[in-house]
């Protein structure tokens, strides 16, 4: 496995941790967003929830997917799906799966640290797959909502996602991602531009998008 990029990354989700530690909102809401882009119609879901009776237990799930215009089929679908258990508020032990169309189900593990305030938020989750030929991963997400005025805020997110095989005595590239979004929020409304810049696989076969997105928190 590599080592030094799990401890890297395990030292940055610490170091946030001490940072940043504040009062977290426990139910942040379902986010939903699609963008219409050159290349076809992106999905994308995040949930990150907690349970009423047994506020230290939750979870955390995200879903992408890209559905191309010129293609019946769904090449590019990652989603992962997991139990969290709260280590210290903000900082959670999660464990359950991740399904890709090149790598299948795989078990996972890994750390999940969120910090939320009402204008901006911030997660990171480095997993890695509990197999000998799975994926370490990283996945982190930056998200701002200053106000403008009484009916609008501004709505920016960077989001991206790195992994590599676990297996090579190299780095090998397995599958990674950068999106960008720029636009307005309206109540529970995000809209606007956007771009996600896509690589796959150890060749690093890279696909862009660009379009105009709408998110939407659900509850």
């Amino acid at each position: 496995m590599r080592i030094k990029s799990f401890i890297t990354t395990l030292v940055l989700v610490v170091f946030a941790h001490i940072l940043l530690a504040q009062e977290t909102p426990k139910n942040p809401p379902v986010n939903v967003e699609v963008l219409g882009s050159n290349r076809g119609l992106a999905f994308q879901q995040i949930i990150n929830k907690k349970m009423k009776s047994v506020p230290r237990l939750g979870f955390f799930g995200v879903t992408n997917l890209v559905a191309e215009w010129d293609d019946r089929y769904v090449e590019d679908l990652m989603t992962q799906g997991n139990l969290t258990f709260q280590i210290v508020k903000g900082l959670d032990l999660m464990g359950g799966f991740h399904l890709t169309n090149a790598n299948g189900f795989c078990p996972t593990l890994g750390l999940i640290y969120t910090f939320s305030k009402p204008n901006f938020t911030m997660v990171l989750n480095p997993r890695f797959d509990v197999l000998k030929n799975g994926v370490f991963e990283t996945f982190g997400m930056l998200e701002f909502r200053p106000k403008i005025n009484e009916k609008f805020k501004f709505y920016g997110r960077l989001q991206g996602v790195y992994g590599e095989y676990l297996v090579s005595p190299k780095t090998l590239h397995a599958r990674s991602y950068f999106v960008a979004r720029a636009g307005l929020t309206y109540r529970e409304f995000n809209f606007g531009l956007g771009t996600n810049l896509d690589w796959y696989g150890p060749a690093k076969k890279n696909i862009n998008s660009f379009g105009a997105f709408l998110g939407v928190a659900l509850f």
